[in-house]
């Protein structure tokens, strides 16, 4: 009788630790990535390096790939994380041109000569 108390003890951690562990529902998933495509001013391969290394730091960012023949910078993020409103502002924000919206000005200034889009070499 002296374990008694010892044994319910361990068969109640027992048991609700077996709970613990037992699969619950399955939680909604959110949504999956969606894929925003951005004109940028983007000029040589340096461009797409620095573009691609700035986003993926981005939070909610999947993959970012800038095709430098087009200037289009795709990017594949998740929206339950960002939105296409703070990923051009990060465009902006490494010195380039994003849609219609001009680079940040300080950026710009940052940027090599060759990614300039003053530049007459490209």
């Amino acid at each position: 009788m002296k374990h008694f108390p010892s044994f319910v003890l361990a068969l109640s951690l027992l048991v609700s630790s077996a709970d613990a562990f037992a699969q619950g529902t399955p939680k909604a998933k959110g949504p999956a990535t969606e894929t925003l495509q951005v004109k940028t001013s983007a000029v040589c391969d340096m461009c797409k390096a620095r573009l691609e290394k700035s986003l993926a730091y981005e939070k909610g960012v999947q993959a970012a790939t800038l095709d430098v023949p087009s200037q289009m910078l795709t990017v594949t993020y998740r929206p339950d994380k960002t939105t296409p409103t703070a990923l051009r502002t990060a465009v902006q924000q490494t010195g380039y041109d994003a849609d219609k919206q001009t680079a940040d000005a300080r950026a710009y200034d940052r940027l090599p000569d060759c990614c300039k889009k003053t530049n007459n070499v490209h």
